[in-house]
C-alpha cells in the first residue's frame, strides 16, 4: 500500500503520516495475557501495519516494564522489512541520577529491540531528580555515537521544548518530535501554542491518545460505557457530552465513503500537520486506522469539528 509520508522534523528520516502505538502491548503481558495466542495476535497486527506501509512503531522502556520492546523486537527479526523505531527513556525511574544512565538504558532497550541503533530515541518526561539539561547532554550523545539517528522529547510544554530544542542545537543536534496528548477531545497543544511553537521550529508534533482513549471511536455510549478504570473516568455525563461530536464523525465519514469515527477522528489529526500514534493490538485494528489515509476533509467539515470539539475539552482537561 502506497502511504502518504512526511518528514521526521528536520532529520533525513521520512514515517508514514500515520504510526502505530505498542503502550498496550506490555500491559497485557504485566496482566498475566503473556500467552502463545495474544504473541501471534500482535504479531498478525505487525505484519498487517507493514503490509499496509503503516511502519512508523513507538515503544517505551517502561512499557509493560521491558515487555513491549520484547515483543516488538522479536517481530523486527521474524520479518524482513525494517520499519522505524521510536522508543523513550524515562529519567524519573529509580537510580538515575548521572548523564551514562540514558545511554545505559539505550544499550538496554536495543538489546529488547534487537536493533544496533533506534531511529528516534525520546525523553519521556520532562522532569527528573537530575536536572533535563544533563540528559540533553546525554540524549545528544547518543545521536553523535550513531545509537539513536534522531532526538525527541515527549510530554514537553512549548517553553521546556524551546530550552530544549536550544540545547541540543548547540551540540549540533536537531530535536525532531516532541509527543504529547493531542485529538479532538484534548487540543491543548492548540491553545497552549505547543503546536504553533512546533511548526515554527521544524518539530513533528506525534500525536499520543488521538483516539482519546477509545471515546473517538463510537464504541462506548451512555448505555455501553466502558469497563474498569476508564469506566470510572468516563461516565454517562461525559458519554452523553461526546454523543453530538460522535455524531458528526459518522456524518462526515458516511459522506467520505462510509470511514468510521476513527477514522475520521485521525484524519482530522493529521490534517492539523500532526503525526498520530493510534495503539493496535489486532490486524483488523490496523486495517482500520488504515483507512484514515488517502483522503482529505472538506474545510467545511473541518470547521464544523472544530466547532464541536472545543465545546468539549473539558472532558480530558485533567490528563495529564
Amino acid at each position: 500500500m502506497d502511504t502518504v509520508r512526511t518528514t521526521l522534523g528536520r532529520t533525513p528520516i521520512t514515517i508514514p503520516a500515520l504510526g502505530i502505538g505498542t503502550r498496550r502491548w506490555g500491559q497485557r503481558f504485566l496482566r498475566g495475557y503473556g500467552t502463545e495466542d495474544r504473541e501471534a495476535e500482535l504479531r498478525g497486527a505487525y505484519r498487517a501495519a507493514l503490509e499496509a506501509g503503516l511502519t512508523f512503531f513507538d515503544t517505551a522502556e517502561v512499557y509493560g516494564l521491558g515487555h513491549a520492546e520484547r515483543l516488538l523486537g522479536r517481530c523486527i527479526v521474524d520479518l524482513p522489512d525494517r520499519p522505524v523505531i521510536a522508543t523513550k527513556f524515562h529519567p524519573l525511574l529509580p537510580f538515575r541520577l548521572r548523564k551514562g544512565a540514558l545511554l545505559g538504558a539505550l544499550r538496554d532497550s536495543l538489546e529488547r529491540l534487537r536493533l544496533p541503533a533506534v531511529d528516534l530515541y525520546q525523553l519521556h518526561v520532562p522532569y527528573a531528580l537530575t536536572p533535563m539539561d544533563t540528559w540533553l547532554a546525554a540524549l545528544a550523545e547518543a545521536v553523535e555515537a550513531g545509537v539513536a539517528r534522531a532526538a525527541g522529547v515527549s510530554n514537553f510544554s512549548a517553553m521546556q521544548m524551546v530550552r530544549a530544542h536550544a540545547l541540543l542545537e548547540k551540540r549540533g543536534v536537531a530535536l525532531a518530535s516532541n509527543q504529547v496528548h493531542y485529538s479532538l477531545l484534548h487540543r491543548a497543544p492548540e491553545t497552549r501554542g505547543l503546536l504553533d511553537v512546533c511548526r515554527d521550529l521544524g518539530i513533528t508534533l506525534i500525536a499520543s491518545m488521538p483516539l482519546a482513549q477509545g471515546l473517538l471511536t463510537g464504541k462506548y455510549t451512555p448505555e455501553h460505557p466502558p469497563n474498569g478504570p476508564r469506566g470510572r473516568r468516563y461516565r454517562q455525563r461525559e458519554l452523553e457530552a461526546v454523543a453530538p461530536l460522535l455524531e458528526a464523525l459518522r456524518r462526515v465519514g458516511d459522506a467520505h465513503g462510509g470511514r468510521t469515527p476513527a477514522q475520521v477522528a485521525l484524519n482530522w489529526t493529521i490534517g492539523k500537520g500532526v503525526v498520530p500514534i493510534a495503539g493496535v493490538r489486532t490486524a483488523a485494528q490496523v486495517a482500520e486506522n488504515a483507512g484514515a489515509l488517502g483522503w482529505r476533509l472538506t474545510a467545511e467539515e473541518e470547521a464544523e469539528l472544530d466547532a464541536l470539539s472545543r465545546a468539549r475539552q473539558w472532558i480530558m482537561r485533567t490528563w495529564w
